[in-house]
């Protein structure tokens, strides 16, 4: 079995939200060492800063001078990234990308296996960068397995290359079945009064600001609760209301205590096109928890969990009566039945699924390069 090391290039930091590139790379780890490569920042350097963030996981950040060119950023970041390779005796590692607009940086490495992880249409995201788009053909064309967050990126994707497998996002449903315990309620939602409707994630363009401002106005009883950091928005527009309260980024470790305190659990995506292919690894968290969840109509929300049941699917105008109605449902069936689909789901199936490919897919590999070898010492 070929446990070749791994260089993994994400887009999102390590430490931003606990998603699916922390799931997978932790599994990951466990048999390989990892490399966890995230995007430059620019405040000095140039300097590699790194932390062993989970044992045999390293995550590495740049730290270049302000102004550095982009060609030039590309540049010190690839001969860090050989370095490292050099000094831990990396050969031949899978490469492992979340974002196209890495591949100048492996350019210089040659690997066992190419890894293209898409969980997101990212062109569609607030000021993506115009290369992204061809960056992500020429990785279509280099990567030999290409895996999609969800089902309908994987239709979207499925056409561009010939071993393209959708894995939605997955849940670690111990950790979040905590939140079915009596928990320490946290001290900052501790005098939040009750009905509470909470959601946790990131706070960002895909959050339909409009339809949390109309839920709060038209239901002044009720208490929305919002964790998560606000990005690439302007926090000053976010809606504000008495009955609105957020609370801030809060540690993975901690999402389970602020989801037991909770009524409700809601997804309140605006329907655009950075929501269009997303793939909430939230739904399967607020289910693991029993908790009732109501969500915008999400594609890969809508099919299975809303047509099955497990989610109430609501718009803008009919959002609030929505919402009432999960306050009434019975919890004793909706838990039972989202504890069922629990037992069939977890990041560790999903990775065990995905291992089984990169290993196929590397004996293939290593087939074709030792037949091209042994073609060409017989032609001497």
């Amino acid at each position: 079995m070929n446990h070749s090391d791994v260089f993994c290039f994400s887009h999102l930091r390590w430490n931003f939200v606990f998603q699916r590139p922390n799931h997978l790379m932790v599994r990951c780890a466990a048999t390989r060492r990892v490399f966890y490569v995230e995007e430059p920042v620019f405040d000095g350097g140039p300097s590699l800063h790194r932390v062993e963030a989970a044992p045999g996981l390293h995550v590495l950040t740049p730290h270049l001078p302000e102004g550095t060119s982009a060609e030039g950023a590309e540049e010190i970041q690839r001969d860090m990234i050989e370095a490292v390779a050099e000094e831990h005796q990396v050969r031949r590692p899978l490469l492992w990308f979340y974002t196209p607009m890495s591949l100048p940086i492996a350019k210089g490495i040659a690997p066992s296996l190419v890894v293209y992880d898409c969980m997101d249409e990212l062109s569609a995201f607030h000021a993506a960068p115009p290369e992204l788009q061809a960056r992500e053909r020429q990785l279509f064309g280099l990567a030999d397995l290409v895996f999609t967050g969800g089902q309908s990126l994987y239709e979207s994707k499925r056409d561009r290359h010939p071993s393209v497998h959708a894995f939605p996002s997955s849940v670690d449903a111990v950790h979040f079945g905590r939140a079915r315990e009596a928990l320490s309620e946290p001290e900052d939602q501790r005098a939040i009064a009750r009905p509470r409707i909470g959601y946790f994630g990131v706070i960002d363009e895909r959050i339909d600001t409009k339809l949390i401002d109309a839920l709060a106005a038209e239901r002044p009883s009720y208490q929305i609760v919002m964790v998560g950091p606000v990005v690439k928005i302007d926090p000053a527009t976010l809606p504000k209301r008495p009955n609105i309260h957020y609370l801030g980024p809060k540690q993975y470790a901690d999402l389970p205590a602020y989801l037991a305190g909770w009524d409700v659990a809601f997804m309140p995506f605006a329907l655009n096109a950075a929501t269009r292919f997303i793939s909430p690894t939230k739904t399967l968290e607020y289910l693991a928890a029993g908790k009732p969840v109501v969500s915008t109509a999400i594609r890969d929300v809508v099919k299975p969990y809303g047509e099955q049941g497990l989610v109430s699917i609501a718009d803008r105008a009919s959002f609030p009566g929505a919402v009432d109605a999960a306050l009434a449902t019975s919890l004793d069936e909706h838990a039972r039945l989202s504890a069922e689909l629990m037992r069939t789901t977890s990041w560790d199936r999903t990775w065990e699924s995905m291992a089984r490919l990169i290993e196929s897919a590397q004996r293939d590999r290593e087939q074709r390069r030792a037949a091209k070898e042994d073609l060409s010492c017989s032609t001497i």
